[in-house]
């Protein structure tokens, strides 16, 4: 994968408008990630707005799934994202074959073995303070970017509480994208704010 920068994980929750709105938005600023994430809907209902995100991001942009698999097979997602108590790994490669497989680590030996295994990018998490996901855990803090960034050779995304002010320092330490949610999702123009991370992130590589 090469068409990291700005990586936008949707949120039911915390959308002003819909989620299919926020991708349109996201996608008209030129975002080439987009992460459906959902925790609260039907696997009916996630299938079928899936379904529409990824017409949405055909020939624009990677289409993942976080953590359900049956939800990423059913729509023809490029891949998924998984934590580390989601489906492991090896399972996951069996049933979805060549799609994209993103891994969520929070310390050097995690991301080790997830690239060992086959991982094609890494989530590195929490790198701040997020209220976004409650069990993320302490703020791993800068640092982790750059001792993964010493021993691991494919891309890395941080994640966790990055918003305007430090999503430079997050690029700096070594992260080839930033994922973003509350930042962005909580604003009215989701263009205008994801156009403001894309400048700054794409001044920086």
């Amino acid at each position: 994968m090469n068409n990291f920068d700005l990586y936008i994980i949707t949120d039911s929750k915390l959308t002003r408008k819909t989620i299919l709105d926020d991708v349109k938005q996201a996608l008209a600023s030129g975002v080439r990630i987009i992460q459906y994430r959902e925790k609260e809907k039907s696997t009916k209902d996630m299938v079928n707005e899936a379904n529409k995100i990824k017409k949405l991001c055909e020939g624009k942009a990677t289409f993942l799934i976080n953590d359900r698999i049956d939800v990423a097979l059913a729509s023809d997602a490029d891949g998924v994202h998984l934590g580390q108590d989601d489906m492991p790994y090896e399972v996951a490669r069996k049933i979805l074959g060549n799609k994209i497989i993103g891994l969520t680590v929070h310390n050097v030996k995690e991301a080790i073995n997830a690239e060992k295994i086959g991982a094609d990018y890494l989530g590195v998490s929490p790198i701040f303070q997020t209220t976004t996901k409650l069990d993320a855990g302490k703020p791993a803090g800068l640092n982790l970017i750059e001792e993964i960034k010493k021993v691991t050779n494919i891309p890395l995304v941080g994640i966790g509480g990055i918003n305007l002010d430090n999503v430079l320092s997050v690029i700096k330490a070594g992260a080839q994208g930033a994922a973003v949610i509350s930042a962005i999702l909580t604003k009215e123009d989701i263009q205008l704010e994801c156009d403001k991370f894309r400048g700054i992130i794409n001044d920086t590589t």
